[in-house]
């Protein structure tokens, strides 16, 4: 696996992160969610975790050759990632609803959309481009007063 961070230089805002088509991604999901509060890590884990399994799988086709791209900010409480495969449009797998992007009608898929919509408050499928759009704002969480 490679990975490439890339840090935001100056006035730019967004850092990118490039990996190899893998589904070992424990290493990128330390990465991309360095900067966000640990309470709030568990959850954004299981939600990225199955963004990037979606792009892996579902848009790549597991092809090791090919490469997910990342991009991720942070813009008044809000946390952005951009995710981007390499593969063939979902829409040839899905039917002409491109607002609901689920693969299929079985119990072994179509849930992950469902969890990204549950953890996520902007869930967005770009089918042309192969970019999936995700957002959530995340305040710091008081915590409790020991008496």
């Amino acid at each position: 696996m490679v990975v490439t961070p890339v840090r935001p230089v100056g006035r730019k805002k967004w850092s990118n992160l490039i990996f190899t088509s893998t589904l070992y991604l424990a290493p990128v999901l330390d990465l991309l969610l360095d900067e966000v509060p640990l309470e709030w890590q568990p959850e954004l884990r299981l939600g990225l975790q199955e963004a990037l399994v979606n792009a892996v799988k579902h848009g790549n086709a597991l092809d090791p050759c090919k490469q997910i791209t990342v991009k991720f900010s942070i813009v008044s409480q809000m946390y952005w990632w951009v995710i981007t495969d390499q593969g063939c449009d979902l829409e040839s797998s899905v039917g002409s609803n491109k607002d609901d992007p689920t693969p299929c009608h079985n119990l072994e898929c179509g849930r992950g959309f469902y969890i990204l919509r549950k953890i996520f408050e902007h869930v967005h499928w770009h089918s042309g481009s192969h970019r999936l759009t995700l957002c959530k704002k995340i305040e710091q969480l008081s915590k409790p007063i020991i008496i």
